[in-house]
């Protein structure tokens, strides 16, 4: 006999619980939908955080800086990225071109579940400085990029929600929201990416800023191509959608797997250009 298992209840005429028990029912539904909302929405943010990208990388790419009405500005950067056994991951930025900032750096730490770390290294003054966390929002060498864009963010430190199905083009894309557990750790108060599910890329993302109901920022990729076994995005453009200025970035080179060594990625070689000439693509 189960213990467990008991006849329907039959309700009388006036019986409050008659009423009730729909009510109920129709809560549990609407908590229990939200629930799997938000726990897709986290299983999918967590895909993209841990999508194939190889151990490391070396990039050259060239960006463009425009607006209209105003003559395009070009700048030339290589862009070199390791994934440690420790899952952090380092990644270091060097402009080239065109001469007023040749040898301008970024140096970054990410650390799971922990705060970036970043150093840019300004040539003109011949020293590495650490970016304060009150910095993030700053404009990266006078971009639409700004420091937390270029930070491998956590995935705790958001609350993630499926939001449906959407499009970007004619491309079928699952959008993802993604929102601050804490409104001081993000120069964004919330993002919306629309990602395209086989490649794991987020194919645009909007960016709003606090207090904000449009998106005041927005990023597009144009291109995306396999390369060495992996989904790789070779052409993308960042919108300021309040002054119309525009960031795009397009990469010319790429090598995966080179085994870099984690000596690339120090202070050291953040300021002497010379130590990384060697594993440029």
């Amino acid at each position: 006999m189960n213990s467990f298992i008991y006849p329907p209840r039959k309700f009388l005429p006036n019986d409050p619980m008659k009423h009730l028990v729909p009510i109920l029912l129709i809560m549990f539904s609407c908590l229990s939908g939200q629930s799997l909302a938000d726990t897709d929405g986290t299983a999918l943010a967590k895909q993209l955080y841990d999508r194939p990208d190889g151990r490391d990388a070396s990039v050259q790419a060239l960006m463009n800086l425009s607006q209209e009405g105003s003559k395009p500005r070009y700048r030339m950067l290589y862009t070199y990225r390791l994934d440690d056994e420790n899952g952090e991951t380092w990644s270091l930025t060097r402009f080239t071109e065109p001469t007023d900032i040749n040898g301008t750096g970024l140096l970054t730490h990410d650390r799971p579940g922990d705060e970036s770390d970043q150093w840019i290294y300004l040539p003109a003054l011949d020293r590495a400085r650490r970016i304060s966390s009150s910095r993030r929002g700053g404009r990266f060498v006078g971009s639409d990029i700004y420091y937390e864009d270029l930070s491998k963010r956590d995935v705790g430190k958001d609350r993630h929600r499926i939001l449906g199905d959407g499009k970007v083009g004619k491309t079928a894309t699952t959008m993802l929201e993604s929102i601050p557990l804490d409104l001081d750790d993000s120069v964004y108060s919330k993002r919306i990416s629309w990602v395209h599910m086989k490649t794991l890329i987020p194919l645009q993302v909007d960016y709003y800023a606090t207090g904000s109901e449009t998106p005041t920022k927005r990023m597009k990729v144009n291109k995306i191509q396999k390369l060495q076994g992996y989904w790789t995005v070779l052409d993308s453009t960042v919108y300021d959608l309040g002054s119309g200025h525009q960031t795009r970035i397009v990469t010319r080179a790429i090598k995966y797997d080179q085994q870099l060594p984690s000596t690339l990625f120090s202070r050291q070689t953040l300021s002497d250009t010379r130590l990384e000439e060697a594993y440029r693509p």
